[in-house]
């Protein structure tokens, strides 16, 4: 069920694009700027990491407080116009921009407070992973964080966070102490175990559906350097499968990231072997480095390494190896939770990575297990803990490419083979597909649960541009 206000005054300004004095009520009462169509700045306010995305919003509200949020929400709900929210940009779905609506900007939110004492930080939902790993770093501190340093806390930590720690500390959201949210009556809500505990259970997997998260309290863990780096194989079938058969037994202190791609153009990866395919494994070990050896020798046995870089790194260096995923591109993107790859699968995969359309082809496989599955399914919304693998499938392209159909049926080709071996979906990693793949992102329960919050603190829907979950039908009250 989606609602639109009868409120609504003017339709044709929020679908041709708002002038000024539309909004002339908003700038009075919010501290930040509000750029519209008329304005100079608008191309770039609107500019989104996903290149195939080219939203024109009505306005583009770039907040700098909790309370500058509060007014664009209560504003939208007053005026009955579309309300979308960006803090990276990385909405693969291109949901960060709204067209004809506006959207709320948290990127210029990014103050990260980290207390060495407590172990704790507040972070606002526009600072990105960099943002977060670096301050944590001087303080002796860490938390798992996005896949490149630009991927935004926002959304990172409300659709569950599989970062780099994730087997050693858990999800993102498995650190959150309590959430500052703005909920779409324009109220200012504190979400934690104690208050609102209904609304905090939600908005730790749930995605931005039940209000705009402008704050969160994590709770860091005690790392100084970590063993990281790239260890190089070639793309064989024995290599993937030796690499899922160890993952659900390893230490919980190793987390990797493998991408089974054409080599890339890297330093450290020799000329000769420069797009032919390999798996590339990047892992990070949390612990004694002697014990961390032991853990990842295993990984180097698999093959004659092409490349191996791995050492004692500062946590943050870890995204030197995934930069060039911050630049502005296209993407298509596949994922799925599974228990199990068979061989066909896996020679799809070397087989498609062998044949590629775009600059950057890949299959992201992630080993899960460790912290991730000691927590209860039914503790938070993202239920997928058990699953050994997370497996996505995605096609990077530039801007300038102009073949977007090709990488599109490319992934989809591969995915099509993949797919029935599938069991779940992360929400971070959905576009935009077929209403089922909400379900596989939440199990029936955890769906029902999560359309009960939704008729509490949203029944009217107005947080629906995102990975929905619509409220209950007939609903009519908010949280008092």
């Amino acid at each position: 069920m989606t609602r639109t206000s009868s409120k609504i005054t003017t339709p044709a300004t929020a679908a041709r694009g708002a002038t000024r004095d539309f909004f002339a009520g908003l700038r009075g009462r919010i501290a930040g700027e509000i750029v519209t169509p008329d304005s100079e700045r608008y191309d770039d306010a609107r500019q989104v990491q996903i290149a195939q995305f080219d939203r024109r919003p009505s306005a583009v509200v770039r907040a700098t407080s909790t309370a500058d949020v509060a007014e664009a929400v209560r504003f939208a709900r007053e005026q009955g116009i579309p309300l979308a929210v960006r803090s990276g940009g990385h909405s693969i779905a291109g949901l960060s921009m709204v067209d004809g609506g506006v959207t709320v900007d948290l990127s210029g939110m990014k103050r990260v407070e980290v207390d060495g004492a407590t172990g704790r930080a507040r972070v606002q939902a526009g600072a990105t992973s960099g943002d977060v790993a670096g301050p944590a770093h001087e303080h002796g501190l860490a938390i798992t964080t996005g896949d490149t340093s630009s991927v935004g806390m926002g959304g990172l930590v409300t659709g569950g966070g599989i970062g780099y720690m994730a087997r050693k500390f858990g999800l993102t959201i498995d650190s959150l102490v309590s959430a500052q949210v703005v909920t779409a009556d324009g109220k200012v809500r504190t979400a934690s175990a104690a208050a609102h505990p209904d609304l905090f259970w939600a908005i730790r997997g749930g995605g931005g559906n039940f209000g705009i998260v402008t704050e969160f309290e994590l709770q860091l863990a005690p790392v100084r350097d970590i063993l990281g780096g790239a260890i190089v194989l070639p793309a064989t079938r024995e290599v993937i499968r030796g690499y899922l058969d160890y993952m659900p037994t390893a230490p919980d202190g190793l987390t990797t990231l493998v991408n089974v791609w054409p080599a890339p153009p890297a330093p450290f990866i020799p000329q000769e072997f420069v797009g032919t395919p390999c798996v590339m494994i990047l892992p990070v070990w949390t612990g004694d480095f002697e014990e961390g050896q032991r853990a990842i020798a295993p990984l180097r046995a698999l093959a004659e390494p092409i490349a191996d870089t791995v050492a004692p790194m500062p946590y943050p260096a870890i995204y030197n190896y995934t930069q060039e995923l911050t630049n502005r591109h296209g993407v298509a993107l596949r994922s799925m939770f599974s228990d199990e790859l068979s061989d066909a699968a896996i020679d799809a995969v070397v087989a498609a990575v062998s044949a590629p359309t775009s600059a950057v082809p890949l299959v992201h496989i992630r080993g899960q297990g460790g912290a991730i599955a000691r927590v209860a399914r039914d503790a938070t919304a993202f239920a997928h803990r058990t699953q050994k693998y997370f497996v996505s499938v995605i096609s990077v392209w530039m801007p300038e490419d102009g073949q977007g159909a090709a990488h599109e049926a490319w992934a989809d080709a591969l995915w099509r083979q993949l797919r029935p071996e599938g069991n779940g979906a992360y929400v971070n990693f959905l576009q935009n597909e077929e209403p089922a793949r909400i379900r596989d992102a939440y199990p029936a329960e955890t769906l029902r649960r999560l359309r009960e919050i939704k008729t509490t603190y949203d029944p009217e829907n107005m947080f629906r541009f995102n990975q929905n979950i619509q409220p209950l039908a007939g609903a009519a009250t908010q949280a008092a």
